[in-house]
């Protein structure tokens, strides 16, 4: 990219105009992953809106039913179900993972010992397959702690979480933040680290308590690391597949199916065209939380 400058005269003042002229290269290098996202993601999008509007089940004839599938939806109680429990989860699993990797955060950032090793300890869940997570604590879940409720007397606990329709949402959340507290908690630390020390140092010497310095200091500094780490959370959280597979696979009965669950579900199922009109209106919803997104973050530079 180069920049051209042009002087006007106007009168007895001089403009300096500066314009700037992409170079064809930057064309080249931009091409191919442009056609990349286009034929692997663009593509395959619309025709799926298309296929939104039909009775296609995904192989053979279709035609056309217009808004049929779209009008359903809101009258699908599995459907409502699957939002009702992916808003919840999402919104659970969101003041969760930030309230304690705030914390952590503030413990790693503070003049602690191994402080460098513990870092490193906690981010760990974060390269581990979200499947194998799951399957593990499943197990822990299903044997490990009904048989430690069992040893101990505690009656509630002697049954597994997971075939529990009024609790298995509870072992999801836990789970979903044990491996999403890593990313969240190193954005946390970058936040932190950028605070000068100079704002403590004054609010020592002024008599501010450290729970004073968190809460009129250190939070208002790093709100833009926080709204970035919700709206990120929660978009993420509401793509929930993998983990809820391995732990309850959407039960007992339908009480655990997430959106994205009930849509891959609907697929394998033969109700290709019903189910991509869900897709459509997660879309559109993804896309209302992205301009969300964008109008909390316009004007912050944290990141």
């Amino acid at each position: 990219m180069t920049t051209t400058t042009t002087i006007v005269t106007a009168g007895d003042r001089t403009i300096r105009r500066s314009s700037r002229r992409v170079e064809p290269i930057y064309y080249v290098f931009l091409l191919p992953s442009l056609v990349l996202f286009t034929l692997a993601i663009t593509v395959p999008g619309v025709i799926g809106i298309f296929f939104s509007f039909t009775d296609s089940i995904g192989i053979g004839d279709w035609s056309f039913n217009g808004l049929t599938n779209y009008i359903a939806l809101f009258s699908d109680p599995a459907i409502l179900q699957s939002y009702l429990f992916t808003f919840g989860f999402s919104i659970a699993t969101v003041i969760v993972v930030n309230v304690i990797a705030f914390l952590l955060a503030v413990g790693l950032t503070s003049r602690i010992r191994m402080k460098t090793g513990l870092r490193a300890v906690f981010v760990i869940p974060m390269v581990i397959s979200g499947i194998i997570i799951a399957y593990v604590f499943n197990f822990l879940f299903s044997n490990s702690l009904p048989a430690l409720g069992s040893a101990l007397g505690i009656e509630w606990l002697q049954t597994s979480l997971l075939a529990n329709p009024d609790l298995a949402w509870t072992a999801i959340v836990a789970v979903t933040a044990w491996q999403a507290i890593p990313g969240t908690l190193l954005i946390y630390i970058a936040g932190l680290l950028s605070v000068p020390g100079d704002v403590y140092e004054a609010a020592d010497i002024d008599g501010a308590s450290k729970l004073q310095q968190l809460t009129r200091i250190t939070l208002p500094l790093v709100a833009g690391y926080v709204v970035i780490n919700v709206i990120l959370g929660f978009k993420g959280f509401l793509n929930a597949y993998d983990i809820i597979v391995g732990l309850t696979n959407g039960g007992p009965g339908t009480a655990t199916r997430s959106i994205a669950m009930t849509i891959i579900t609907g697929f394998n199922g033969g109700d290709y065209a019903y189910q991509m009109a869900n897709a459509t209106i997660f879309f559109i919803v993804a896309i209302l939380i992205s301009l969300l997104q964008l109008s909390l973050t316009r004007g912050r530079n944290a990141l």
